[in-house]
């Protein structure tokens, strides 16, 4: 397949899985399993599991752009494929958490409650932002189109490092506050 047709054939996937994400996350956020009758146990142990899969995904992110840097483009391509793998399992368990455990309130006052909801409301925006920029940037590597990868992949590094660093400073921030 030519390289501008795998582009054009894969836009309309990323901005319906653009859409969809966040649509189908904020939608399940807000069910809980128990009340359509499954009988599921709360699952509290997945938080710290998922703040540690934020962690490694801001890793492999770092370890990804170096292997460019060094001219090593297979590593590349594994570690930044490795980072998509993992903020995919990251969403999968966040939605599980929520389906089958109540939210925890964040339980901070004064200057650190403003601090947590900045960080938390912008970890939040980028999160969907940055799902565009990942996939238009994935597909333009895929398409050999490195041109076009590099200049959307300045963009695309900073924002996606950022959520993954901020969802752990968002668990450890609201941490204190799961019930025990």
């Amino acid at each position: 397949m030519e390289n501008n047709a795998l582009e054009k054939k894969f836009s309309k996937y990323i901005v319906l899985v653009s859409i969809l994400i966040p649509v189908v996350v904020a939608i399940l956020f807000n069910v809980k399993l128990k009340d359509l009758g499954y009988d599921v146990e709360p699952l509290p142990f997945l938080p710290p599991i998922y703040a540690t899969i934020n962690g490694i995904t801001a890793v492999v992110l770092v370890a990804g752009v170096l292997a460019i840097k060094n001219g090593n483009r297979l590593l590349h391509q594994r570690f930044m494929t490795t980072a998509i793998a993992l903020s995919l399992a990251f969403l999968v368990m966040y939605v599980a958490y929520h389906m089958t455990t109540d939210s925890t309130k964040f339980g901070g006052e004064g200057s650190i409650r403003m601090v947590y909801f900045f960080i938390l409301i912008s970890h939040i925006i980028l999160s969907i932002a940055v799902i565009p920029l990942v996939l238009i940037t994935y597909v333009r590597a895929l398409a050999e189109k490195f041109d076009k990868h590099k200049k959307i992949a300045k963009i695309t590094f900073p924002i996606w490092l950022y959520v993954a660093v901020t969802g752990v400073i968002v668990y450890l921030m609201i941490s204190p506050y799961y019930a025990s």
